[in-house]
């Protein structure tokens, strides 16, 4: 039987690291709670900004926010207020959480930053791949045609050595569902020191979901 393992949980403290650092202390399972409510929160509420990555790290009392973009513009603002309101959205949505639960008595209460990074070349960020691709199927393009275009869009930077991206479920709408993939160039996917960019994303379409995964390969890294 196969055993399938996700790229970057192979790789952590190898050449990734995790997407949520810092101390918890005592608190552990409601912090990490909070952190995933983020995430899922600005993920919905970004889903226009082309978010590629959301890092959260922890410290005494404060929580900083990383949320890479290639559209920066749309969360800054005019005058960067967007920024301002997003943060006060956050906090809103954890007290909600934090009051649903009751777990008034034993909060601490944290600041919370937000960091915008830009991310300069889309094409070269799986995760913006694959939510461009999940774009593309739900206008009813065909997915062969997707995926081709896509690939030869990637492997036309540099620093990319190889690609290959899957779809899975009921294709172009037939009864039956499968799966299917492409790839081109290098993916050494068994490989520890292989940089390997993976994410999955998934294309709401009236026949039901399809699902898309991009693994992008950019060499090498060494200690």
């Amino acid at each position: 039987m196969a055993h399938k393992v996700h790229p970057k949980s192979f790789r952590i403290k190898g050449t990734e690291d995790w997407n949520i650092r810092g101390f918890y202390g005592k608190k552990m399972p409601q912090f990490l709670e909070e952190d995933f409510l983020i995430k899922d929160f600005l993920r919905k509420k970004l889903a226009e900004a082309s978010v590629a990555n959301i890092e959260i790290e922890h410290s005494a009392n404060k929580l900083n926010i990383i949320i890479e973009t290639a559209r920066p513009g749309l969360i800054i603002g005019r005058g960067g207020n967007g920024i301002e309101v997003l943060k006060k959205q956050v906090e809103n949505e954890v007290r909600k959480k934090i009051k649903k639960f009751a777990l008034v008595k034993n909060t601490t209460v944290r600041e919370y930053k937000l960091e915008i990074k830009e991310v300069k070349n889309p094409w070269i960020s799986s995760a913006l791949v694959a939510q461009m691709a999940a774009q593309q199927i739900e206008k009813r393009i065909p997915f062969r045609q997707v995926l081709k275009k896509s690939i030869e869009r990637v492997m036309t930077n540099r620093e990319v050595k190889g690609i290959r991206m899957e779809v899975s479920g009921r294709l172009n709408g037939i009864e039956i569902a499968r799966r299917e993939w492409l790839g081109n160039g290098r993916m050494p996917r068994n490989t520890i020191r292989a940089d390997i960019d993976y994410a999955q994303d998934e294309a709401r379409c009236t026949y039901g979901k399809i699902g898309i995964k991009v693994w992008i390969y950019k060499g090498d890294k060494f200690e």
